[in-house]
């Protein structure tokens, strides 16, 4: 969570019972977007007697989950929900009203909905006799919790996070071209499960020439769909033998190339499971693409959360032109020297850090450590 306090001050036991609503619900990463995750723990007699996160896209809510875990003793409980029940009808029933005919006497709640609904479930709740407690979270701490949902909810562009594993003197490779491991395999793994959560991975030439990545979770059990590949390549040039070409078919690889490509696309045009989108040049400099119009397109393609693992320059153009919404970055233990690639930009001191907040404690990955920011949004 976010180190920002409360919105309202929770007794201790609601605090706990809400903390633990908010950690259930992340076992749903991964799972069901583009819905948010939630969690949801019903507490009777100071006892947790249910408890359920939202599992799958399409499936029960969090709510409807610990309601059938708790059956007939959830009358009169309280339930403690990570985000603002819902009142309206979509792929499952409202959970209001759910809450409701299951005679729950008072509801705990972290995060207001922002969709359509936002208000709805908790005015329900109330004209209904339950004692509602929420939101407790702010803004801030909320978006926090369900990034990439929040952010539809107010943006006709995709989320973007970008992914940085960097040594302790800021160096993401040893030197220019060199493929270089800069973090352990703990951090690897936690790698594949923030991609599991991502509609599509996004990296630039200059990673794809020097790395190969396959850029799937294979370390992780699959998201809800396959993930979808986003390479950034001007020239559209791209070895006959990458290893995102090797399971095209199954996750698809779409690639962004200047107007000007001609022979190299036309060549990828002939690949199953490879996808080419033509964009323009960006005003400042005709080698690179527009970003802007990238990402245009990726929403038109269905493509609402990006996670971007490089390289240097697509990073620093994604931080210059503010298009990151949360950085992933990883530190690892070590010192690479002053030969080695900068991880960021040499005007990176010109940024605006202070539009960037902390998402949640730091956490260590074997000897590595992540820090999540997240842009802060008016």
């Amino acid at each position: 969570m976010s180190f920002r306090p409360p919105l309202i001050e929770l007794e201790p036991a609601d605090a706990l019972h809400l903390e633990c609503a908010r950690r259930i619900a992340q076992e749903g990463w991964g799972q069901v977007h583009p819905n948010p995750m939630v969690g949801c723990v019903l507490v009777k007699d100071g006892k947790v007697i249910g408890e359920g996160c939202h599992e799958v896209f399409g499936g029960p809510h969090a709510e409807i989950v610990a309601l059938e875990d708790a059956r007939s003793r959830a009358e009169g409980a309280t339930a403690y929900v990570s985000l603002e029940p819902c009142n309206h009808q979509g792929k499952t029933p409202p959970c209001a009203q759910a809450l409701l005919k299951a005679g729950v006497r008072r509801v705990v709640y972290g995060a207001s909905d922002p969709g359509l609904a936002s208000g709805g479930g908790a005015q329900t709740l109330r004209a209904g006799g339950v004692d509602v407690v929420g939101p407790v979270w702010d803004d801030v701490a909320a978006r926090s919790e369900n990034p990439a949902f929040f952010h539809g909810a107010r943006s006709a562009r995709p989320f973007v996070a970008l992914k940085l594993a960097a040594s302790l003197d800021a160096r993401i490779a040893a030197a220019p071209g060199q493929r270089t491991r800069i973090t352990g395999i703990e951090a690897e793994r936690e790698v594949h499960r923030i991609r599991a959560g991502f509609d599509a991975v996004m990296v630039g030439a200059g990673t794809m020439n020097t790395d190969d990545p396959r850029l799937t979770p294979r370390l992780v059990s699959p998201g809800r769909d396959p993930i979808r590949r986003i390479l950034l390549l001007p020239d559209a040039e791209l070895a006959s033998d990458a290893a995102v070409l090797a399971d095209a078919d199954i996750h698809a690889v779409h690639v962004f190339c200047l107007e000007t490509a001609s022979e190299a696309a036309l060549e990828l045009r002939e690949r199953t499971g490879v996808y080419l989108h033509p964009v323009p040049a960006d005003g400042s400099n005709a080698q690179f693409l527009d970003l802007e119009a990238v990402f245009a397109r990726c929403f038109e393609l269905g493509i609402g959360a990006i996670l971007c693992e490089g390289g240097a320059a697509l990073g620093a153009s994604l931080l210059r032109e503010q298009l990151v919404d949360r950085l992933y970055l990883f530190i690892a233990p070590r010192v690479l020297g002053g030969a080695g690639v900068a991880a960021y930009a040499a005007d990176a001191d010109q940024l605006d850090w202070n539009e960037y907040t902390a998402a949640c404690p730091p956490a260590a990955f074997g000897s590595d450590t992540l820090i999540i920011l997240d842009r802060i949004v008016d």
